[in-house]
């Protein structure tokens, strides 16, 4: 008989969303406690299921080809659906302390060094991490980053940063697309959030707050702000920045301004605090808040 859905093992799916999310093979491999050959054997088993890299083998780890993070998403939110029902099922006592959702982005790039730095003074204190590019729906948590208004929703907020937004790039791409000013990046390929579910700033916005017209270059277009970024540090364009989300990318260099024109971000990423937040969440708020 046909199976009803067009799917790569699914064994080898999970070793891939492990290797992706924790960018190694090695770490993959602990998390679901089988050896890295096992995991590598699984992925190459993918690719050639796929008839595509999905990642790139470099000395420091693994990194996602662009069509591995396009993979890397859907799983993701196949697995997120999976885990949201079975845990409503069970109907079981959360074991963290605390649990907090947000993005990709926000996690890698902002959250996880902050939990890291948290656990040095609280070490007693657990954390869980909700990471998803999808609205909420009933998904349960104490805490909660989002981009917006804090003006937004009634519920207890607290600032955490707002950022300036500024023209990111490698240096390689200013060079081979001479690009020193605003007026040079009107002609100049970049790369569009497509994601009708977030309000970030996007490039006509962007322009226009600095007095110019719409870009007429090429236009590549993504849903998720860290394949966007990592497109970026390919040179397939430039991407908007919000400083202070992507500053460690830009500390190492992955990513430099391109031209010294910037908007102040007209939203900012707020803390959230769901009213089941018991008092070790409430501790993790408030020094979240502070080490802002």
């Amino acid at each position: 008989m046909p199976r009803p859905y067009d799917l790569s093992s699914v064994t080898a799916l999970i070793c891939f969303e492990a290797a992706a999310r924790n960018a190694s093979f090695k770490n993959a491999a602990q998390e679901l406690n089988v050896t890295p050959a096992a995991i590598s054997h699984q992925i190459k088993a993918l690719e050639g299921d796929l008839g595509c890299n999905l990642f790139l083998r470099m000395s420091r780890g693994v990194e996602l080809t662009e069509k591995g993070a396009f993979l890397f998403v859907a799983v993701q939110r196949g697995l997120e659906t999976i885990s949201d029902a079975v845990t409503h099922m069970r109907d079981r006592p959360e074991t963290a302390d605390v649990t907090i959702r947000t993005t990709t982005a926000v996690s890698s790039l902002w959250l996880t060094p902050k939990i890291s730095a948290f656990w040095k003074s609280h070490p007693t204190v657990t954390v869980s991490q909700i990471v998803s590019d999808v609205p909420a729906t009933a998904i349960r948590c104490d805490l909660s980053i989002q981009y917006g208004d804090a003006q937004e929703s009634p519920e207890e907020r607290h600032k955490l940063f707002q950022d300036r937004i500024v023209a990111l790039g490698t240096p390689k791409f200013a060079a081979e697309h001479g690009i020193g000013r605003v007026e040079d990046l009107l002609r100049a390929p970049l790369i569009h959030m497509n994601n009708e579910e977030t309000d970030w700033t996007n490039w006509p916005e962007w322009f226009q707050a600095l007095g110019h017209t719409i870009p007429k270059g090429r236009r590549f277009s993504v849903n998720n702000y860290m394949i966007a970024l990592q497109a970026a540090q390919d040179d397939i364009g430039a991407v908007l920045g919000w400083d202070g989300l992507v500053k460690s990318l830009m500390e190492q260099g992955r990513l430099v301004t391109l031209v010294p024109d910037n908007i102040p971000s007209p939203r900012g990423f707020y803390l959230k605090i769901h009213p089941r937040a018991g008092s070790k969440a409430r501790l993790f708020a408030s020094w979240l808040a502070k080490s802002s």
